[in-house]
């Protein structure tokens, strides 16, 4: 090269070094042989700028996928799930690449996001089972009514008591470790069952061998021991139905007492009957709950862990004791509610997630856990209410009561069984301590006593449960 070549446009080399497009000059005259059209012997350069009818085309059919995508990201991941290739991408939308082409439907596509579909409720509740766990509560008394005329209730009832409040004791508790059992498999929760129950059986009735002072009531005490240990297991396992079949031979003796007198033989053998009916049951169920395969390596929770759950029986049975004394028709109404009672809190817990959904600040779910604590409690006062004042019980104490239970069952609903424990303890160890020694004030020391402990349950209740840890 003898010397720079200039730069400028419009010199010498313009005819050397540019780039011919088709059209920019006029061409030569070409022979005759040539054909008219033009095109034919220019060059064709790709497409300048994007598709814009064909990428209208592509986000109206995906319209309903890139709208709920927040970042082009996931719009450039649906189109390689569509098979977009490369070349397909620049020769049929003119992008030069897939982030490209992923951008400008992001762009188009207005953002929607749909709700999603409603959840199953995962505490939606078994109403027919709950009611009738209720009745079954409630049943067995009816053999006490039954076999009345052959045996001093009020003369023996200590022992009976002595050996409910043992029996209620232990079978809270046991209960409690049979469902953490039961969480590993049926075979670990028969074998806790099979050990247990009989154990509980024969501590309560050895706890009432010292007021029976002997005799046939003892016999009675270890006949309602074996009945509550055995229907403890039944009740654990969800075989109410069997239970209920067991217990039909006091519900047909108990029908027809007010117009026949069944004698004492059918007086005492139908309460038998349905002992032994309850116990060859409890029987068939844990040897078909043992015949499951044992799950391999499997812990065993800790005996301590199951001991509130034991001391809150204790404290409910005194409670209930105390008020059984003075109007004996309350106990059978708190009895029957224990159903409707742990249906209710299998709502609340559904309630509480339903918060959680639809809240969006700690405040916020606050405020909705005292309101679903509000309603759920008065869902179940008020059906309490009428039914007090028909089985001509004060509803001063009823309620309160009614209340106290409720509302530490919720807490150890969750696991907060110390609580409700030791608020239980200090109300049943106040009102007994009042009723033994006659201190002031008196009568009144059970409703006080119930009202506090259902205030300071229903403050911890809220406390614990009003955040949304341990509904998530």
């Amino acid at each position: 090269m003898s010397g720079p070549i200039s730069l400028e446009p419009g010199g010498a080399e313009q005819d050397t070094l540019a780039l011919r497009l088709a059209g920019t000059r006029r061409s030569r005259r070409r022979p005759r042989w040539a054909l008219d059209d033009d095109t034919t012997l220019t060059i064709r350069l790709p497409r300048h700028g994007p598709d814009e009818e064909a990428v209208s085309r592509l986000a109206a059919e995906l319209a309903d996928r890139v709208g709920p995508a927040v970042h082009p990201y996931e719009v450039a991941a649906l189109l390689e799930a569509e098979g977009l290739s490369a070349s397909v991408i620049k020769e049929r939308y003119g992008h030069p690449n897939l982030f490209s082409l992923a951008s400008a439907l992001y762009e188009r596509v207005p953002r929607t996001f749909p709700e999603p579909a409603p959840a199953a409720d995962p505490w939606r509740p078994d109403t027919v089972r709950c009611l009738l766990r209720g009745v079954l509560f409630a049943l067995p008394g009816l053999a006490y009514l039954l076999t009345a005329p052959l045996w001093n209730p009020g003369r023996h009832a200590p022992a009976l008591i002595v050996a409910g409040l043992v029996s209620w004791a232990w079978g809270q508790a046991l209960g409690h470790r049979a469902h953490l059992r039961l969480a590993t498999g049926r075979r670990e929760a028969a074998r806790t069952l099979l050990t247990g129950a009989p154990l509980g059986a024969t501590v309560a009735t050895a706890a009432a061998v010292l007021p029976a002072g002997g005799g046939p009531v003892t016999l009675v005490a270890a006949a309602q021991s074996a009945y509550l240990a055995a229907a403890g297991v039944l009740l654990v396992l969800g075989r109410e139905r069997l239970l209920l079949a067991a217990l039909s031979p006091l519900a047909a003796g108990s029908a027809v007492l007010p117009w026949w007198e069944p004698g004492p033989w059918l007086r005492a053998g139908l309460p038998l009957l349905a002992l032994l009916a309850t116990l060859a049951v409890t029987g068939r169920v844990l040897r078909a709950a043992l015949a499951v395969p044992a799950v391999p390596g499997a812990a065993r929770p800790r005996v301590l862990w199951s001991l509130p759950y034991g001391l809150f029986g204790l404290a409910a049975g005194v409670l209930v004791l105390w008020e059984g004394q003075r109007e004996p028709y309350a106990v059978i109404v708190l009895t029957v509610s224990m159903g409707p009672a742990e249906w209710l809190l299998y709502r609340y817990r559904g309630l509480s997630v339903a918060a959680l959904r639809a809240t969006a600040t700690p405040a916020g779910f606050l405020l909705r856990s005292a309101g679903i604590l509000a309603l759920c409690l008065l869902a179940y006062l008020l059906p309490l209410l009428p039914a007090a004042l028909l089985t001509g019980a004060e509803p001063t104490t009823v309620l309160p009561l009614a209340a106290a239970l409720w509302t530490a069952l919720l807490l150890q609903a969750f696991g907060a069984a110390w609580p409700s424990a030791a608020i239980s303890l200090v109300a049943a160890g106040g009102a007994a301590t009042v009723a033994v020694l006659r201190l002031p004030p008196g009568p009144v020391a059970l409703p006080l006593a119930c009202g506090a402990a259902a205030l300071c349950l229903s403050a911890c209740a809220l406390w614990l449960l009003g955040r949304p840890a341990p509904h998530a």
